[in-house]
């Protein structure tokens, strides 16, 4: 038996990953009013990279359904709620979660609002992304509370206190059927998970 063994030196491994072209959210926008990027895409920028979002399942559309029609309910005027709306964020970044609830007044600008007070991602194929590289993006620019409703296993997890520095979330809280979810950024959010699913 021949066993043929590639030598790897630190040089080899670094021509095997590929460079990246990053765009900032000005070529991002060129790139939408150029056509490039066309009306009715489903991407989004996040850490200037264009990435495709995943297409809607039956329980991911519903549980944002329910929780744009509660948190709307109960917010009144003072709060807006935006679902699958972008939020800029710095200057490499225009993710579209699945519901942020902004203040009115940002809300109201001819730009998108570059902060929220709450963020959500209704997860199930995207679990792990929206864990590590969305629970990094929102932590670094502030975000107070990030929840990812996550749908396989009817969960919300609850991301508190964010690090700037660090890029995460001091507190992760899980809340399952029965529980209550409440979000301290936004005094009158309070929901049952029940309720999402």
């Amino acid at each position: 038996m021949h066993v043929i063994t590639r030598a790897t030196t630190p040089e080899a491994s670094e021509a095997l990953e590929p460079d990246l072209r990053r765009f900032n959210v000005a070529e991002y926008h060129q790139m939408i009013e150029a056509g490039i990027l066309v009306e009715g895409e489903r991407v989004q920028l996040v850490e200037g990279l264009v990435v495709q979002m995943t297409p809607h399942g039956g329980p991911h559309a519903l549980a944002i359904q329910r929780l744009n029609k509660i948190l709307t309910r109960g917010l009144g005027d003072t709060y807006a709620v935006r679902p699958q709306l972008p939020l800029t964020l710095g200057n490499d970044s225009e993710p579209e979660p699945d519901v942020a609830v902004v203040s009115a007044k940002d809300a109201e600008g001819p730009e998108h609002p570059r902060a929220a007070l709450l963020v959500v991602e209704v997860s199930r194929s995207t679990l792990s992304y929206d864990r590590t590289v969305k629970a990094a993006l929102y932590a670094r620019h502030g975000i107070p509370e990030y929840w990812i409703v996550n749908v396989q296993q009817r969960c919300v997890e609850v991301y508190r206190e964010p690090d700037r520095t660090a890029g995460r979330y001091r507190t992760l809280l899980t809340r399952t059927s029965g529980d209550t979810l409440e979000a301290s950024a936004v005094p009158d959010v309070r929901l049952t998970v029940d309720e999402l699913f």
